[in-house]
């Protein structure tokens, strides 16, 4: 059992459970099913309980694990620094409106009565002032995260993965990930194949099976209508931020 090399640290509603359900094909590639949550609540435990939870590899394999909150964590890049500083880091971004969104409606499914999301989204509706302070609006301002963690880590130790791009060219991106890794390019389109039902890729054969696999049913849930005012707000509140993104990390998601 070793450490992880490589861990996907965000973001939340980004599409990490896709990206590490694809890479767990990857014979090289063993991972820890579960959210292991170390570097943001269970730090105390001390790294040989982390390391006891990673999977055996042999020689040559990559150990990963995915916490998507690291990424909003101000501790973890430190920490994650002082286990390694060759860590490998994984970012999954999407539109921060359709995460918000996501993220909102992910929370609805469990808790049926909390406020719309029109009256989450502003301190005050009136004058348009913008709620920074809710999760779902704070963890979209990617910018302001990412210098947290330029701090500890170069930009070229960092590999942003398009959300949008991981539905609409799986192999693709599967292809940056995997030379980002080191590894052999493995992965490719056929290995996919599109659920339209589900309105994204799946995979023909999951890790160690011979059956098909989606995402599980609490992927891709359908969205409720926001109002489209609220959506324009949303999309200029975030549009400098977006903007600073791109150059930072000299990628063009297209979000606006």
């Amino acid at each position: 059992k070793r450490l992880p090399q490589a861990i996907i640290i965000g973001v939340k509603k980004g599409g990490t459970r896709a990206l590490l359900e694809f890479l767990r094909v990857h014979p090289d590639v063993r991972a820890v099913g579960a959210e292991p949550h170390f570097f943001d609540r269970n730090y105390e435990r001390g790294l040989a309980r982390y390391r006891d939870l990673m999977p055996r590899t042999l020689e040559g394999q990559i150990t990963m694990e995915k916490t998507p909150s690291y990424f909003v964590t101000k501790e973890a890049p430190a920490r994650i620094s002082s286990m390694s500083k060759g860590t490998k880091l994984i970012v999954v971004v999407r539109d921060p409106v359709t995460r918000a969104i996501s993220d909102y409606t992910q929370t609805l499914s469990k808790k049926p009565d909390i406020p719309t999301f029109e009256s989450l989204t502003f301190k005050n509706r009136t004058t348009g002032l913008i709620d920074t302070s809710w999760s779902a609006i704070q963890i979209g301002i990617y910018a302001k995260h990412l210098e947290n963690w330029l701090l500890y880590f170069p930009i070229g130790q960092i590999l942003f993965v398009s959300g949008e791009r991981l539905i609409s060219d799986p192999a693709g991106e599967l292809g940056r990930v995997q030379d980002f890794l080191g590894l052999k390019r493995i992965i490719t389109d056929k290995h996919f194949y599109f659920n339209k039902t589900k309105g994204f890729p799946c995979l023909k054969k999951a890790e160690g099976s011979s059956k098909p696999h989606c995402l599980g049913k609490t992927k891709g849930r359908t969205h409720p209508d926001i109002d489209q005012e609220v959506v324009q707000r949303l999309r200029d509140f975030y549009r400098p931020f977006n903007m600073k993104f791109y150059q930072m990390t000299g990628q063009d998601f297209g979000w606006d």
